[in-house]
């Protein structure tokens, strides 16, 4: 059995704590993955104030001097991907060929950001004044908290963490619980690439006590926030309070429309990938999936013997094509959930409410009510409900029909349709004969509705906008 990994804070460059937290395989519940400290209200002080202590000397760093320890982070991450990938798996879940994946996209997006050190900012305005220079610039807001999720531990930090830093921001990173390595591993990169220290600080711990005291801190200018729509909503009004900013990426309840000039094959294809890749455990999978009559049956055969072939395993298993469920609470979710629509009358086209540990097959549902609970709350697992609709108008008013808005999608041959469909849809992201989930970096992304804040978006050069205030300078030429 492999030795756990060992999780610490990163508080004014120094990994400080006790193992406190040990967290499981979930592949092999037996097998501790790796031993994390439980950080207090004090840790998080002394993070925000090393972090406070630091920021200026930061933001007075030229911009090619920020990028460029960026994208010496992005090399380390390179150097150390086997063993970061395999560390995600281990606390995570997921496959190795995923977690692969993700420990890309982390390096990607470091590299991305660490480029716009050598970019233009700022605008040129004529003035209606002579002899006058209308610039603007923008200003780093100061030390930022992040909040964010397991189910990506490296990716969604480091594409929060690196436009904070090119922007000249000084950093509190909250990493989920039940993920700390991941977390440890971003920040050791970033101490070791040259980040001065105080600059990006990591305190592991509960919401409750470290999310709580940045979120109430009034030296965290801003907080950047990706989980539960529940929990997001309170943190908005806690910074509001305060005047503070909030980026909140919340829940999604995701769905695809298949009309009947689709293949029928491709559709299942589309719908497989976006619902139980990453075990289903995605803000933006696919989760519900509206089918007009001409094609149903075949896009139902389609999607059941793909499904077949998404059995769940040890994610470091060569060939294992879907890790297990997160953790038992999760577990049960899923599992409440399909027992649920069951209950309520649906039929299961593949998979059934049972488990062997926390590894979960997928479940198709059919014969489900558009009001069913398992076509409009979120489960976050690999359980797609398939229901019908009449035509295009009915099936865009159902997918419109929801509380939330992160991405949605539609399989067709036809042009009017997609082109429509993407003007109409109540989404943040829109996929046409692709699947919901996945986005590149350079992209904006976020959601309308209950899936967002709706304000700030998050990656591409977008991005540094939340973390930046902007200025504007009349300069006289006389």
């Amino acid at each position: 059995m492999t030795s756990p990994a060992i999780a610490q804070h990163l508080i004014a460059g120094e990994l400080l704590g006790d193992a406190g937290n040990e967290r499981r395989n979930p592949a092999h519940p037996g097998d501790v993955a790796v031993l994390a400290p439980v950080g207090t209200a004090a840790d998080t002080d002394a993070a925000i104030a090393a972090a406070a202590d630091a920021q200026g000397a930061w933001a007075a760093t030229p911009a090619p001097v920020r990028g460029a320890v960026l994208l010496r982070a992005a090399q380390l991450l390179t150097e150390r991907k086997t063993q970061i990938a395999e560390d995600l798996v281990r606390e995570e879940g997921k496959t190795r060929a995923e977690a692969e994946g993700e420990v890309g996209r982390a390096i990607g997006v470091f590299q991305f950001f660490g480029s716009l050190g050598w970019s233009a900012s700022g605008s040129v305005f004529p003035s209606g004044m002579p002899n006058t220079t209308v610039t603007t610039r923008r200003e780093a807001l100061g030390v930022v908290g992040l909040i964010t999720p397991w189910n990506f531990p490296i990716a969604i930090p480091a594409w929060k963490t690196a436009p904070a830093l090119i922007s000249g921001n000084a950093v509190v990173l909250k990493p989920a619980e039940i993920t700390p390595m991941s977390a440890t591993h971003l920040g050791l990169a970033l101490r070791d690439a040259g980040l001065p220290a105080g600059i990006f600080n990591v305190v592991h711990g509960r919401g409750s006590v470290v999310g709580e005291a940045l979120a109430n801190d009034k030296r965290i200018a801003a907080l950047s926030f990706t989980g539960s729509t529940s929990v997001g909503l309170k943190l908005q009004q806690t910074l509001g309070a305060r005047r503070a900013r909030a980026q909140l990426e919340m829940g999604g309840k995701n769905g695809v429309l298949v009309l009947d000039d689709a293949d029928a094959k491709k559709a299942a294809q589309v719908v497989a990938a976006g619902a139980f890749s990453l075990t289903g455990q995605a803000c933006t999978a696919t989760s519900r999936v509206y089918v007009t009559p001409g094609v149903r049956q075949a896009f139902l055969d389609e999607l059941t013997a793909l499904a077949s072939t998404y059995v769940p395993g040890d994610g470091l298993d060569a060939g294992t094509k879907m890790g297990p469920v997160v953790s038992e609470a999760q577990l049960q979710q899923d599992v409440s959930a399909v027992q649920d629509a069951v209950d309520g009358g649906a039929r299961l086209a593949y998979g059934d409410a049972s488990a062997d540990g926390l590894h979960f097959a997928p479940v198709v549902a059919t014969d489900v009510a558009h009001t069913d609970p398992i076509a409009t709350d979120e489960i976050f697992g690999p359980v797609v409900a398939v229901l019908d609709v009449d035509d295009y108008e009915h099936g865009l008013a159902a997918i419109n029909d929801s509380p939330y808005g992160l991405t949605a999608g539609i399989c067709t041959d036809s042009l009017t349709h997609s082109s429509d469909f993407a003007a109409r849809v109540q989404a943040g992201v829109v996929k046409v004969n692709r699947p919901t989930s996945g986005l590149d970096l350079h992209v904006p992304f976020g959601g309308v509705k209950d899936s967002s804040s709706n304000t700030f978006r998050e990656q591409g050069h977008t991005a540094t906008e939340f973390y930046t205030w902007e200025k504007t300078v009349y300069t006289g030429l006389e």
